[in-house]
């Protein structure tokens, strides 16, 4: 019987029980026997491995997180920890390895099937920041609860009389901002691809006033910028991949426009409320598709290559492609979402 292990890593969102269950399904009818790492490669690291058989997977479909946990562990960065891999690869009896996640953690996927290990990747992010598919899964659901609480901020916002701006998570990539905008009817919206000129900001909020509507509504992603000065931070520190913390644009754009403005402002972010939750029917559908052809690349031999969606079919691409630049908002979507601006 062929030995399969699947691991998580970087940050969770929801849709990735779906694809664990999925893999180990498909997995099942194929004979093979699955190992869940945990904690991402810190799990494959420490040799933290255990079996996943059906029982494991029953019921997880609409939980949110991960039943495996997850780090953002870069064997990279740690030294013997790469050589530690490859014994525990040997030790378990490991035919393949499925490892779902972001760009980090594919990218160090990409990496060990350069050094002769058997990888299939999976793509997982919520800010939809990967190329070469047309969507990662976690990202709907986080879509989904962007526009929730962007239409709960309107009542509140038209009742007080305020401008609300709504801090949504995007590191380099402003996808969340732009759907959840449009979709939650926002006034501005604000995204790391176009730094943001505070005063066409504010003018787009006094034109709203002067035509009678006393409340706005402003999305910011945490990576925009303030004339293409540096992201706010919360802190200078590095994790192990090499970002730093991002968090408090929200904060600093608030008081500008409240300042240039002299209109009553609020601030709210997101944070990790966009990652949590019960995944929505369109990712728990993504994921399974993307757990079960996982397996199948696997059966087929094709190490190297990361599951992708395009347009409404499952297919194949090198992992190496797929994170090698990332895939940042397209301004003409973004010329869309302007046309409602103010």
């Amino acid at each position: 019987m062929k030995r399969l292990g699947i691991l998580t890593g970087g940050g969770d969102c929801p849709g990735l029980n779906p694809v664990i269950r999925g893999v180990v399904r498909k997995a099942y009818l194929e004979g093979y026997e699955v190992l869940g790492i945990r904690n991402g490669w810190k799990g494959i690291i420490d040799g933290d491995i255990a079996p996943l058989d059906l029982r494991s997977v029953s019921g997880i479909l609409p939980k949110g997180g991960t039943i495996l946990g997850t780090s953002r562990t870069n064997p990279y960065k740690k030294e013997g920890a790469v050589q530690k891999v490859k014994d525990n690869f040997k030790k378990f009896e490991l035919d393949a390895l499925i490892a779902v996640g972001g760009e980090d953690t594919l990218g160090v996927a990409n990496k060990l099937v350069k050094e002769g290990l058997k990888v299939v990747g999976v793509p997982k992010t919520i800010d939809n920041d990967l190329s070469e598919t047309d969507y990662t899964f976690g990202f709907d659901t986080a879509v989904n609860i962007v526009t929730e609480c962007i239409d709960r901020l309107h009542t509140t916002a038209e009742s007080h009389n305020r401008i609300m701006v709504v801090e949504v998570m995007g590191r380099h990539a402003g996808w969340i901002a732009v759907h959840g905008g449009i979709a939650g009817g926002a006034d501005v919206i604000l995204i790391p691809e176009v730094p943001i000129n505070i005063e066409e900001v504010c003018s787009i909020i006094k034109k709203r006033h002067a035509q009678g509507k006393n409340f706005s509504i402003v999305v910011v992603a945490e990576g925009a910028k303030l004339d293409e000065n540096s992201e706010v931070l919360q802190e200078e520190k590095l994790d192990d991949f090499g970002h730093v913390r991002l968090g408090g644009i929200g904060q600093v754009l608030g008081e500008f426009i409240e300042k240039k403005t002299g209109f009553e402002t609020r601030v709210t972010v997101l944070g990790h409320i966009q990652r949590g939750g019960s995944p929505t029917a369109f990712d728990r559908v993504l994921g399974t598709r993307f757990g079960v052809k996982a397996v199948e690349l696997v059966k087929q031999g094709k190490f190297g290559y990361m599951v992708s969606l395009k347009g409404v079919k499952i297919e194949a691409v090198p992992i190496e492609k797929a994170v090698g630049t990332l895939k940042t908002v397209d301004m003409d979507f973004y010329d869309i979402a302007k046309v409602f601006f103010g």
